[in-house]
């Protein structure tokens, strides 16, 4: 989707995978091998004006001999900073920005004193390479502590204090490198097992939006940030209390594809290549549903009216994003009924 939206502004890619038939590979040159392979690496950023990435996994050291070859972009400081959830909540704290309670981990005993200090219930995760549910455990009560333990423990954990909270929403951003920076609307998501299936914008919410936005501005700064940057909140009483940030574009601006002047793929694109940024004004209310371990009949879904349909190529599996649809329509009230008609098509496993 990046490539897609980099062709119409003379903008070409080349993508390092590890398969061949990553959904890269349909629309650009692609490079076989290790992500973290230095000669493949090195390759890349020597034939590239600029580097970028869509996961966050890769380590900041691999990419670190990068940097005298060709830009970075964002910039590594905020790839290390989101890939350690400790780290990641001492800058929005720094940054005066709200989290959960939390406690670094790295015995069971300290697991229990964690407990003792926070309260239950609350979630024990791994700080380091979890996404989308991964390395994640739910403790209701001190009976789930063994079982806990037994499935993720070890070194290198975080527990944090469950937070009650009535939505999760979404901000997304794009920085230039002229320091510009354009928001997009605030939206709405629904997760399951730790996945996202759904999410809705704009979300109606200006005070919630205001400071979301505000938010996003001081982690731009704060890493003189160039690219798109999404940060997840829950909403607790009415206020934000941030769970995550990702430093590239997001599974939750998916809909701004056919939903907005300028997709959040074109606006990275136009940041990390210097380029000015374009609106983000949307085009009507949209919706966006993930396609979740099988794809749905296409052709009863592009019955719906307003629904755009992208199927990534990858092959099923179980918990895998094989794709994704967006519904875009003139009034709120539309835009619902035709999203739980989709829904009634999509089986996620």
């Amino acid at each position: 989707m990046m490539a897609l939206a980099g062709y119409p502004l003379g903008v070409r890619c080349t993508f390092l995978d590890r398969a061949a038939d990553a959904p890269g590979a349909q629309v650009a040159p692609i490079l076989l091998g290790d992500l973290e392979d230095p000669a493949r690496l090195a390759e890349l950023a020597a034939g590239s004006d600029v580097v970028t990435f869509d996961w966050e996994n890769i380590s900041g050291a691999a990419l670190a001999p990068l940097e005298r070859v060709t830009a970075i972009r964002p910039p590594r400081a905020a790839l290390e900073a989101s890939q350690d959830r400790l780290t990641e909540k001492a800058l929005f704290s720094r940054l005066r920005i709200p989290v959960a309670p939390h406690a670094a981990v790295d015995s069971e005993a300290q697991l229990l004193a964690a407990i003792r200090r926070l309260g239950l219930p609350g979630i024990l995760k791994t700080r380091r390479m979890g996404y989308d549910g991964k390395g994640q455990f739910v403790i209701g009560t001190l009976d789930d502590v063994d079982l806990a333990w037994s499935r993720i423990g070890g070194a290198g954990l975080i527990y944090e204090r469950f937070q009650r909270f009535s939505r999760e929403v979404s901000i997304i951003g794009a920085r230039s490198v002229a320091g510009d920076i354009v928001y997009y609307p605030l939206a709405a998501n629904t997760h399951s097992g730790g996945i996202l299936r759904h999410t809705v914008a704009p979300f109606a919410g200006a005070a919630l939006e205001r400071s979301a936005r505000a938010h996003l501005k001081r982690v731009m700064q704060a890493l003189d940030y160039v690219g798109v940057l999404a940060i997840e909140f829950f909403v607790v009483d009415g206020r934000l209390v941030a769970n995550e940030m990702a430093p590239r574009v997001h599974n939750s601006g998916h809909w701004t594809i056919e939903g907005c002047v300028t997709s959040q793929f074109e606006n990275h694109v136009r940041a990390i290549c210097g380029l000015p940024l374009g609106s983000t004004r949307p085009l009507g209310h949209a919706a966006m549903i993930n396609f979740i371990g099988s794809m749905p009949d296409r052709a009863r879904m592009l019955r719906i009216e307003g629904l755009a349909f992208h199927d990534y190529g990858k092959q099923p599996r179980p918990g895998r994003k094989l794709g994704h649809c967006t519904i875009l329509a003139g009034r709120a009230k539309d835009r619902g009924q035709a999203l739980m008609h989709a829904l009634r098509f999509v089986e996620w496993t």
